[in-house]
């Protein structure tokens, strides 16, 4: 479960057995998300309101970065580290 970007106390991970639609996982302060790669919507999980916004912020400029990585992920390979949000 590679960390793959954190900014602000959030921590991103995109798991390798991961199914469904690509989506990463984010914790920030006890609280975990699974939130969609495309949309930026919140799947499952308790974020707060903050980091959500914080966090779909961060979706808009590293999108293809992100569907890259999940990409990545499926095949097994080494996931590329993602700038984070400044």
């Amino acid at each position: 479960m590679p960390v793959i970007s954190s900014f602000y106390g959030i921590k991103i991970y995109i798991y390798y057995n991961n199914h469904n639609e690509p989506h990463f996982h984010a914790f920030y302060s006890g609280s975990e998300g699974k939130i969609s790669i495309k949309s930026g919507e919140l799947k499952e999980g308790d974020l707060p309101k903050h980091a959500l916004k914080l966090i779909k912020e961060w979706i808009k400029e590293h999108k293809e970065e992100l569907l890259e990585n999940w990409e990545l992920a499926i095949q097994h390979k080494k996931l590329k580290k993602i700038a984070p949000l400044e």
